[in-house]
């Protein structure tokens, strides 16, 4: 091989390996494979690639039949954003029912048990835990993904995460910095900007970070939003002032530095996905996550081609497209070496501890009696921000049916009014299950007037409790997973175990 062909097919084989694509199937397809063989490093999963643990199982397997040291890496946060088991519900609370406990040896326990289930299943590499402080409560995207909006306890929580998480063997992949928590805009849909002071950011953003680097998280991830404080023209994804000035220069931090998905409309809508990589890699960033919702070998051709294009136009240096790779592969080693015998504890971990947690989380204010008989469930249902999605179901009436057999149920969506429940409850108690209701004005509206008609109402809030309490029973249970669920449906009926 000539010099003039190593030094290409080096550039290629780097240009792929900080990508982290998706793809489309419950099998790894020919393309990923072949590609995977040719240098990428990593691949990302999604829900639509799950199906159960044997089947993630074996496609973990295939991909490590290619390269023993591939990082699969998934958007794994437990409570409302969960993977893994996207069609039923998480059997771990989320961020902010773990805030809301407040027991750093409780989270350390979750983390590694949610840890010890992915890297059964071959998963090495999880895009968590959100260290975001949810300063703004009416942010459409963070809300219970954060573990609240008092910055030392999302410091301490952040941190206990990523110990039981990489405890686990699994690395955990710390965001959104440098902080998404007061934002009013989603960056999956445009761009948000931050306007607060360097003192603001110092004080309440950067401390959550600062404690997941202590703790040795091995990955972070940037945020797309604009922070004019730090870099007035460049969101941070973007932006060398941040990832590299202040992530890497000033916080010390050495580990991975991954994007956001790339497709979000914050960048592909502002720089275009192929434009936006290399800026990210020029930046400071080794790894870029793509494939939420571009999942073809079509966009990682596009991806590679433009990274290597840009090292030969002059525009990325090519020694920081080799650190950006270097990065990736020792990342790729550690996981590795994690996965060994005997590199993680023995043990069958502690399979009730997400239900023990979410039992923990909630709180209830009332003095009503539990119910004796079945009641109809109401579910006002807001529309699912993209990061939650759609497919994952939520509430309290499945829960509730098992428990008092005759439940009826429905779900309603933004028109609906308390009339509408109310027509259908008939002479029945009626459980009002609500989701942020202080975001939502329509929802507000109703559950006032639900409350006002029938006074014996029990309201079931499973996003961030801002709203009085209302209602006979008032539960928070601080996320909307399917234990969450379990846990309110024990108070409403007065179980063992509430």
């Amino acid at each position: 091989m000539t010099v003039l062909a190593h030094r290409a097919d080096t550039l290629t084989r780097d240009a792929l390996a900080v990508l982290q694509p998706g793809f489309e199937g419950t099998t790894a397809p020919a393309w990923l494979l072949r590609q995977v063989g040719e240098g990428l490093t990593a691949v990302g999963l999604f829900g639509r690639n799950i199906a159960s643990p044997e089947q993630l199982a074996a496609l973990t397997a295939q991909l490590r039949a290619e390269r023993e040291e591939v990082l699969v890496a998934i958007d794994e946060e437990g409570g409302d954003v969960t993977r893994l088991e996207v069609r039923g519900g998480s059997s771990f609370p989320g961020n902010l029912a773990l805030g809301a406990v407040d027991d750093t040896g409780l989270t350390r326990e979750v983390a590694r048990e949610l840890g010890r289930r992915l890297a059964e299943c071959g998963v090495n590499l999880n895009w968590a835990p959100s260290a975001d402080v949810n300063s703004n409560p009416d942010n459409p995207v963070i809300g219970v993904r954060s573990f609240g909006a008092d910055t030392h306890l999302a410091a301490r929580h952040t941190a206990a995460y990523v110990e039981g998480l990489q405890a686990a063997g699994v690395a955990a992949c710390t965001k959104h910095f440098p902080g998404h928590g007061d934002t009013s805009v989603d960056s999956h849909h445009a761009l948000p900007r931050i306007d607060v002071d360097l003192d603001t950011l110092t004080a309440r953003e950067l401390v959550p970070f600062r404690a997941a680097i202590e703790a040795g998280t091995k990955a972070v991830m940037s945020a797309h939003i604009l922070v004019p404080a730090l870099d007035p023209t460049r969101p941070a994804t973007l932006s060398p002032r941040i990832l590299t000035g202040l992530l890497r220069e000033e916080l010390g931090y050495e580990g991975l530095i991954v994007t956001d998905g790339m497709e979000m409309n914050a960048i592909a809508g502002t720089y275009g996905i192929e434009r936006g990589s290399v800026l990210a890699i020029a930046a400071g960033a080794d790894a870029i996550c793509v494939g939420g919702g571009l999942a073809d070998e079509a966009t990682v051709l596009r991806l590679r081609d433009a990274l290597v294009a840009a090292v030969r136009e002059g525009s990325l240096p090519e020694e920081r497209l080799a650190e950006a790779a270097a990065r990736v592969r020792v990342l790729a080693e550690w996981t590795r070496r994690a996965a060994g015998p005997g590199a993680r504890p023995e043990g069958s971990g502690a399979p009730g501890i997400g239900l023990e947690a979410a039992r923990r989380a909630v709180t209830v204010s009332g003095t009503a009696a539990p119910l004796a008989t079945a009641p109809y469930v109401a579910t006002l249902a807001p529309v699912a921000n993209i990061a939650v999605g759609d497919e994952t179901p939520w509430g309290v009436a499945a829960e509730l049916a098992a428990l008092l057999p005759g439940t009826g149920s429905g779900v309603y969506p933004e028109g609906a009014t308390a009339g509408d429940v109310l027509a259908a409850a008939g002479d029945r108690g009626v459980v009002a299950v609500v989701r942020d209701a202080h975001r939502h004005p329509w929802m507000a509206k109703a559950l006032d007037a639900l409350v006002e008609a029938r006074p014996d109402t029990v309201v079931v809030e499973m996003g961030l409790p801002r709203a009085e309490p209302r209602g006979a029973l008032y539960i928070a249970t601080h996320g909307a997973s399917r234990v969450c669920g379990r846990a309110a449906a024990e108070v409403i009926a007065g179980v063992a175990g509430a």
